[in-house]
């Protein structure tokens, strides 16, 4: 019998330009007694830094029909999107009003859904820590992966606070601990807490802002000679890996700090290979990675 069962948001980065990060879950997930489950019908969580900024019931109104569909399948949400996730935990926090679900619901209705607050949402981050367990992931290394490792964890697997289940974001070194348990060593940087300069909009009004902030940070992991960046939000993903290909085509740099979402470098360590992680689909090479732990594509 499975241990751990999910209801599976994948948000709409994943689907639509990363799918190597689903596949990669998809496959690791099962090794440590998780069942992933479709919503079906699910769409944009929404992104709180668009829509809330313009309307807050029609925002807390769509997040709430993913919440209910989850409902539905009488389990948690299980998130990879830092921004899906801070989504789907302030919807969850709001709905537990009585006035404010009710007010949802009658926007609802004519959806055929109706949302009851039982559920929450969890961050990979919290299901890998909180409820598989650091034992448990260890006890799946086939593989240990001996490099050096850049952590980038993003703004809203910790902000607000108040509603995330460690309730601190100084000195947060979850995701440290699940990329040690794989073998790998993390190396302070500086800026490691900065935000990956992709979100609340920036990336797709102010392109050259954004970008810079992704130089600054990938130059000090340079300094701090990683091996590759680790992740656990796929826009932060997105945001590095085509940040660097971008800053390399506009003026000649040659960034080359290889980004991996976590469950790809948990899958290398449970043995599954590169290409079935999709290393092979990043736009900066994983190449010179693999090789130093003694991999290829």
């Amino acid at each position: 019998m499975v241990k751990h069962r999910y209801s599976f948001f994948l948000g709409c980065v994943i689907p639509n330009r990363l799918p190597q990060i689903e596949a990669a879950t998809r496959l690791v997930v099962p090794k440590l007694d998780i069942e992933l489950v479709e919503m079906k019908g699910a769409s944009c969580c929404p992104a709180p830094g668009v829509i809330k900024s313009f309307d807050i019931d029609t925002w807390l109104a769509l997040t709430a029909r993913n919440i209910a569909l989850s409902e539905e399948n009488g389990l948690d949400i299980l998130v990879l999107c830092n921004g899906c996730y801070g989504t789907l935990i302030a919807g969850v926090a709001g709905l537990k009003d009585p006035d404010t679900r009710k007010r949802v619901n009658k926007i609802l209705k004519g959806t055929g859904h109706q949302v009851k607050g039982t559920i929450t949402a969890k961050h990979l981050v919290e299901v890998l820590y909180m409820d598989v367990g650091k034992e448990a992931i260890e006890e799946t290394v086939v593989n240990p992966i001996d490099a050096r490792f850049a952590i980038h964890v993003g703004c809203h697997l910790l902000k607000p606070a108040d509603i995330r289940p460690w309730g601190f974001v100084e000195d947060f070194m979850l995701v440290d601990e699940l990329v040690e348990l794989v073998g790998g060593t993390t190396v302070d940087y500086k800026l490691k807490d900065m935000c990956c300069g992709a979100g609340g909009g920036l990336r797709s009004a102010e392109l050259e802002v954004s970008n810079d902030m992704v130089r600054e940070k990938i130059e000090a992991m340079q300094r701090a000679k990683v091996d590759a960046l680790v992740n656990v939000c796929n826009f932060c993903h997105l945001q590095f890996d085509v940040g660097q290909m971008q800053l390399n085509n506009q003026y000649g740099t040659d960034y080359q700090v290889p980004v991996l979402y976590y469950t790809q470098l948990l899958g290398l360590a449970q043995g599954f290979t590169p290409k079935q992680m999709g290393l092979d689909k990043h736009y900066i090479s994983t190449k010179p990675f693999l090789e130093k732990i003694g991999m290829s594509v």
